[in-house]
This record gives C-alpha cells, structure tokens and sequence, in this order.
C-alpha cells in the first residue's frame, strides 16, 4: 500500500494545445463552436488556468469530454475557459483556485478511463486531498477526476506524479 502522506499529487488543468484550438473557434466535443459569454464575476471557472474569470472577461461555454475515447465512462458537459489566452495552471498539489464550493464530486478512473465503481463521491472541499490520497493507495486508480456536485461538470483532473498519468483529452 502507497503511503498517504508522502504520495505526491498535482491537480492538472486542460492541456494548453486543446484550450488554443477551442480558443480560436475550434470545435467542441459535440463539433460546434464555443460559445462568448461575458462574466458577471460570480463563479465562472476556467479549467485552463484554474482560475475564476474576472468580472467583465469574456470566456467560452462549450461542451468537453476529458477522456481521450468514446466510450461508456466518457462523460460530456459543458465547461467554461476564458476567451484569450490565459496561462496553463501550473501543476500543484493545492487545491486550485476554482474550487471554492462546499462539496465536490471525487471519482476514481482506471487506465482504461473507466469508472471504478465504489471510488465516487460527493465529499467537502477540504477532504479533496485526503479522498485522492485514498483512491491512488487503491491499485486500479490511474486519474481521480473532481466535478462539480450540483451539475456534474468536469473542473480539473487529479494525478500521481509516482503513477505518471498524462492528461490527454478528446
């Protein structure tokens, strides 16, 4: 069993190449155009940087699977980014910053990018860590993804820098 406390995970943001497509009128994961929202300033996550778009910014609403197939276990939902370029978030074992809600859903994913069934859960915010921590000690955890417990939608991914999960999204 790995031990809990010196597991190193980092929590991963979407990949800067698929972002700059999506960015530039690149299609969705349903094939259609981002759309140009303007933030009001309360709760618009971007899953590029893993920062909140500020007041006033435009950002893109469109529809993601962070899975690299087709398959049963590949969820779709629509997920927010800014509309200029922003920075990748850089890789960090603290939680980021759009993760300011009371309670998140934590779900562990095998190297398949299945569902491993028993490891989903809606937990608190500050028990991210922790529940990830318990899910990499299981064998069959390749990802840990953390969605939103009131509509599903994707925020960040979680990995094992001793399991050296690339994020790789469709």
């Amino acid at each position: 069993m790995k031990n809990l406390h010196t597991q190193n995970l980092t929590f991963i943001g979407l990949p800067t190449a698929k972002v700059r497509v999506l960015q530039t009128g690149g299609p969705d994961a349903y094939g259609n155009a981002p759309e140009v929202k303007i933030s009001g300033g309360d709760g618009v996550p971007c899953r590029h940087c893993l920062k909140m778009v500020e007041k006033d910014d435009a950002y893109l609403v469109l529809a993601h699977r962070p899975f690299s197939s087709v398959q049963p276990y590949a969820e779709t939902g629509p997920i927010f980014i800014h509309q200029k370029q922003c920075d990748s978030a850089v890789a960090s074992a603290a939680l980021p910053e759009i993760i300011q809600s009371p309670d998140y859903i934590v779900r562990g994913y095998d190297a398949d990018e299945r569902i491993v069934y028993g490891t989903g859960a809606v937990i608190h915010r500050e028990t991210i860590v922790t529940r990830a921590q318990e899910l990499f000690a299981q064998p069959r955890i390749a990802f840990v993804d953390v969605r939103s417990a009131r509509n599903n939608c994707f925020q960040c991914r979680i990995v094992s820098a001793a399991l050296d999960v690339i994020f790789e999204a469709a």
